[in-house]
């Protein structure tokens, strides 16, 4: 992976690791980024939410995942760089830059069966040949940008706004982070993005699938966001422009059955379907099996999720109510049952980032819409990917409310 995830976090181990994970665990608790983070997926919820109102009203086909995937980097790229990237908007240069890092992400995977990619590699010939481009393109712009950002900071000094995470590692560089230069800089942000942009968009894609198969969860959470709406606004429903003044933190936090369906949605498609650790020692497992110093051991949140003695007979049902206690709060679950987020020192640092910008997205547009899979006889297939999408996209029909 070193190739296009340098020496970022999911490519790394012992004290690189241990650097980034501090790092990251002081910038996830920040105020700052919290909140800078909700504007900007506010934001990209509207403009995704006036692309779909123009689709619903003259009755076209639409790839939910493909809009949701550009709605994810704008809105990562903003976060992460605090620049417009456009892809939503359609701009060339973004367009680009998204082409890359999909490619680059799935030749990473396609390495794994691949077992003369090293000799392609080195001869520079066929899929590899693309990627270095891919990776030349990606690399090019993550530097521009991170120049441009030193150019601004040198301008304008401690007034400059440090909101954006590149601008915060830049600014705190010299006190915290000295050994941060542009290569690990690039590293870093890029390692944020792919967390960021692929999981959530490949999650809230199948969150819609499931939602057409079951027409009356996709109606629950739909009244669910409107009663909380409506508690705030008495005066009937909101518009696309105000709508995002009603979402506060306290309105996105009460929405509990939402919640709980993205997390039923986690159990059966998540993110990340397959993920393994090497052993730093000899140890003994919980059942009792010994692994050795260097050994791998795969853990499957995919199957995990679809295990009878874990969830019950009704595995295969998508029930957000499992996750419910009789209030109808969400009761969470070990992490080490629900793998999603992964478990131990490990686990996803991310975890409630990702839960509000799913939350945001997911209760803007179901508001505004009804969702129907466009083709019902249409199968459903798997991309080949780090992470869990769809294969072909995701075609859908939108109505207004």
């Amino acid at each position: 992976m070193s190739d296009f995830l340098g020496d970022g976090i999911f490519a790394v181990d012992g004290d690189k690791w241990r650097q980034q994970r501090k790092i990251a665990s002081f910038e996830f608790s920040t105020k700052v980024l919290r909140d800078y983070s909700s504007r900007a997926f506010k934001n990209y919820a509207l403009k995704l939410t006036e692309i779909i109102s123009k689709v619903a009203s003259s009755n076209q086909m639409m790839d939910i995942q493909d809009l949701l995937m550009k709605f994810s980097l704008d809105s990562i790229f903003k976060i992460g760089f605090g620049v417009e990237l456009g892809v939503l908007s359609g701009l060339q240069e973004g367009k680009a830059f998204s082409k890359a890092f999909d490619e680059a992400s799935c030749q990473i995977v396609y390495r794994l069966v691949d077992i003369f990619w090293k000799v392609k590699r080195f001869l520079n010939i066929g899929s590899e040949s693309k990627m270095k481009k891919n990776i030349q393109l990606l690399d090019d712009f993550v530097y521009t940008v991170i120049n441009r950002k030193r150019k601004q900071l040198a301008e304008q000094g401690q007034e400059m706004e440090k909101e954006d995470i590149l601008s915060r590692f830049l600014l705190e560089k010299e006190k915290s982070y000295s050994n941060i230069d542009d290569k690990y800089l690039r590293d870093i942000i890029l390692n944020f993005m792919i967390a960021g942009r692929d999981t959530t968009a490949g999650t809230l894609s199948w969150f819609f699938y499931m939602l057409c198969k079951h027409p009356h969860v996709q109606d629950k959470i739909a009244r669910e966001v409107q009663t909380v709406i409506k508690t705030q606004d008495g005066e009937g429903k909101a518009g696309i422009e105000s709508f995002s003044d009603y979402l506060t933190e306290e309105a996105i936090n009460s929405m509990q059955y939402l919640h709980a369906a993205l997390t039923e949605t986690l159990r059966l498609y998540p993110a990340v379907p397959l993920d393994g650790k090497c052993c730093f020692s000899d140890d003994t497992l919980p059942d009792g099996f010994d692994v050795n110093k260097g050994d791998l051991v795969h853990y499957q949140p995919y199957p995990m999720g679809r295990m009878k003695f874990l969830w019950g007979e009704d595995v295969d049902d998508f029930r957000p109510e499992r996750w419910l206690n009789n209030e109808g709060i969400f009761v969470p679950q070990s992490p080490f049952k629900f793998t999603a987020f992964q478990a131990g020192p490990r686990i996803c640092l991310g975890k409630e980032f990702a839960y509000r910008q799913m939350k945001i997205v997911a209760a803007t547009l179901l508001y505004f819409f009804k969702f129907q899979l466009w083709d019902s006889s249409r199968e459903v297939k798997i991309r080949t990917m780090l992470t869990l999408q769809i294969d072909g996209g995701l075609h859908l029909r939108a109505m207004h409310r």
